[in-house]
């Protein structure tokens, strides 16, 4: 280098030195703010099936009302694994039974998506299963290989079978069963055994004087099956709320009965399915017949009343009747119930129709109807009686 460049480089040098640690401190910074590089995908092993998707791809196919388009699979074993908890609206097919199983629960259409899943990574059934469901030409199949640990992780709602809840009812293990139907409509004609009634239209008034106080008690909700989204609704408002153990059974009420015949109310709803009332020859009767059958066969679908006096009712009446003398009937007329029709009767025809026209007259709005007949009680409530 000759002298006359020397002084040129070393002021270029001391320029650089100069700038080096702005330099460092930008480029410092530059690297604190960048981006977290992604987790490594899992990688694929060989016996993996190769066309998988993630719990984003699944979650709009794990929907009450359940979708058309798509069948999601559970390849875990039933009770052991499937039972205890699965991603709603998934059929069960395990890997060992699939050959078995598969010509029932899988479609008819072989371009519709299926998903399979089982337990996770290490888990290959899913992928067994995937690998024999396009031996049998389906098109369209993919692998969840996360699986339910994964959907979980996800916080998503998991699910259990009606045949779990009655293992854990016989093991009288603790819960809180929540129908999430209308009371008088649904839950009354029958529910499961042991649930509360908590209706989801009613769940923001109701929850906190039915739900438990303790957080981490276990709760199912339930509804009227798959094309029911009301508990579904419900158990989600549940987690709002802060409960850490909510479950869902999707199938619901329905396939209780299916499984363990019908439940607490659904009695009660038969006896009170109320047969047709034949009319008697005069107006506004109703045929011996037609009384008998309805006291035999559903006494909870009418109000019997009695319009003879006080000591003639004493000494004995039809079971489950009310005494409302006739005498006294006019300025009572207002205590009649209009829940379910009424029968008047009492002894030999005359003060029964006579409290049917009463009824007509001043409570238009009733369905009354009168036994003209001859009847005889005992205290034991036997009768007999005889139309005129």
């Amino acid at each position: 280098m000759s002298p006359r460049t020397q002084p040129t480089v070393n002021l270029i040098f001391s320029a650089v030195l100069a700038l080096a640690p702005a330099w460092l401190a930008t480029a410092a910074q530059a690297a604190d703010t960048a981006p977290a590089a992604a987790p490594a995908a899992a990688q694929p092993k060989a016996n993996w099936y190769p066309k998988r998707v993630d719990a984003a791809f699944v979650k709009p196919w794990a929907v009450v009302p359940k979708r058309d388009g798509a069948t999601l699979v559970d390849s875990r074993p039933t009770a052991r694994k499937y039972d205890l908890g699965h991603i709603p609206t998934a059929v069960n097919i395990p890997d060992l039974q699939f050959d078995k199983l598969a010509p029932t629960l899988l479609p008819a259409d072989k371009a519709q998506l299926l998903i399979f899943y089982c337990d996770g990574m290490e888990c290959a059934l899913s992928h067994n299963s995937a690998f024999k469901a396009e031996k049998l030409g389906y098109t369209n199949v993919h692998v969840y290989a996360e699986g339910y640990p994964d959907w979980l992780k996800n916080g998503n709602l998991g699910a259990v079978s009606v045949a779990y809840l009655k293992k854990l009812m016989d093991e009288k293990a603790p819960m809180t069963l929540v129908d999430s139907r209308p009371k008088e409509r649904k839950y009354d004609k029958g529910h499961i055994p042991g649930a509360i009634n908590l209706p989801d239209s009613q769940f923001d008034k109701l929850a906190a004087s039915v739900l438990p106080a303790d957080k981490a008690a276990p709760l199912y909700f339930y509804c009227d099956g798959l094309n029911c989204k009301l508990s579904g609704d419900s158990a989600e408002r549940a987690v709002k709320l802060g409960y850490t153990q909510v479950k869902v059974v999707p199938e619901g009420y329905p396939a209780w009965e299916k499984a363990y015949g019908p439940g607490p109310g659904a009695a009660t709803a038969a006896s009170n399915a109320a047969p047709e009332m034949v009319a008697g020859k005069e107006a506004g009767t109703i045929t011996v017949a037609s009384f008998e059958r309805i006291l035999r066969e559903a006494p909870g679908s009418v109000h019997l009343v009695d319009v003879r006096d006080a000591a003639e009712f004493a000494s004995g009446s039809f079971k489950g009747a009310v005494n409302h003398p006739v005498s006294t009937l006019e300025k009572n007329i207002d205590k009649l119930p209009s829940d379910k029709p009424i029968i008047f009767f009492c002894g030999a025809g005359g003060r029964s129709g006579e409290a049917h026209d009463m009824a007509k007259l001043y409570r238009a709005e009733l369905k009354t109807v009168f036994l003209d007949a001859d009847i005889k009680w005992t205290q034991a409530g036997e009768y007999t009686i005889k139309t005129h």
